[in-house]
Parts: C-alpha cells; structure tokens; sequence
C-alpha cells in the first residue's frame, strides 16, 4: 500500500532524474517533443520576420535557450514553454533593430558598402519613406521632437526622457502623445499630387 507520502517522494525523484538528464536521453526528448514543432515555430517567426536567413537564426537560438533550460529542469508542457522562449526572443531581435539612429539610415549610399540590396525601385519607396519621417519630425515642435526621438530612437524610459529634458513625466508623455499623433497625421496624409 501506498501512502501520499511516497507519491510525493516519487514524483521528488523523478524531477530530480529530469535535472540530471543525461545527453543521450536530452537529445531523444529534444528530438521527440521539440524537433516536430518547429514547422509551426518557423511560420511563427516568417510572419514576423520576412526574412528566412533570421527565422533559421532565431530557431536555432531557440532550440539552444530550450537545450539549456532542460538540462535544469524538463519544462512540462513544451509546446508553450518553447512559444515564449520564441516569442521572448523575437521581442528582443525587434527591440535591438528598431534603436538605430535615423541619420545612419537616410544615406546608404554614402556607407561605401557592397551588399544585396532590394531592387531599385524598393531602394527609391524606401528613401522616400524615410524623407517623409524626416519631413515629419521637422515639424514637430522642438521639445516634442526631441521627446519622441529620446523614446523611440534611443529607447528611453519616461522617467530618463523627463531627467534629461528637465520636465515632468506627465508632460514626457503628453509630448509623446502629441507628437506620434501629429507623425502618424502626417505620414498617412495623402502626399502632394496624390489622388484626391
């Protein structure tokens, strides 16, 4: 007979067993429970990415992040626990590409750099976006202006944008607010010599 006391204890082992898992038996569990998600992880990351080259990346950096996590502890369920390991790392790819200053930007022809570019004509709407951003903070005024490039360009808080500009953080956040409304105006206005 047995009592609670040695489910208990048998359940202790066997999540101790998980922790000391060694690779042979890592690598089935992987190759069982991980490997036949990764069409559904590969979609996941092509929606969001564009680009096959960093959906391979990031795929591989997830099985690496879900590798190590299970040589601690087998994580129960897995399909979820690698979806926020995906999710958690494309979060931080599309916060490391979006802190680039707006000036290293607006002339690639300047950079001197050989490397597969889209055709001409995505290089030409691409430029054009980028005048008409730049058009637009310009008429921001001053202080909002350099609100919304403290936060969205450099990615500073609230509380460091109202340090460093001298202001309050209420006022950080009516300047932001105002000024993404005016960009967001002006940059899904109809541009000149547009249709009516």
């Amino acid at each position: 007979m047995t009592d609670g006391s040695d489910r208990g204890r048998n359940e202790t082992e066997r999540n101790r067993s998980d922790a000391s898992m060694t690779a042979p038996d890592l690598e089935a569990w992987f190759v069982r429970e991980v490997l036949p998600l990764e069409p559904a992880l590969m979609q996941f990351f092509r929606r969001s990415l564009h680009n096959r080259a960093d959906a391979d990346d990031l795929c591989q950096d997830v099985y690496v992040r879900v590798c190590e996590a299970a040589q601690k502890e087998m994580p129960h369920p897995v399909a979820p626990f690698v979806f926020a390991v995906a999710r958690n790392l494309l979060i931080n790819r599309v916060r490391r590409d979006q802190i680039v200053p707006i000036e290293a930007v607006a002339d690639l022809d300047a950079l001197g750099i050989s490397f597969d570019e889209p055709g001409p004509d995505r290089s030409a709407m691409a430029r054009q976006e980028l005048r008409r951003l730049q058009a637009a903070l310009d008429q921001l005024p001053r202080r909002c202006r350099e609100a919304v490039l403290l936060r969205k360009l450099e990615g500073l808080s609230y509380r460091e944008i109202s340090a460093r500009m001298g202001i309050s953080e209420d006022t950080v956040s009516e300047y932001l607010t105002n000024g993404m409304y005016a960009l967001a105006d002006f940059l899904h206005a109809e541009p000149a010599g547009g249709k009516p």
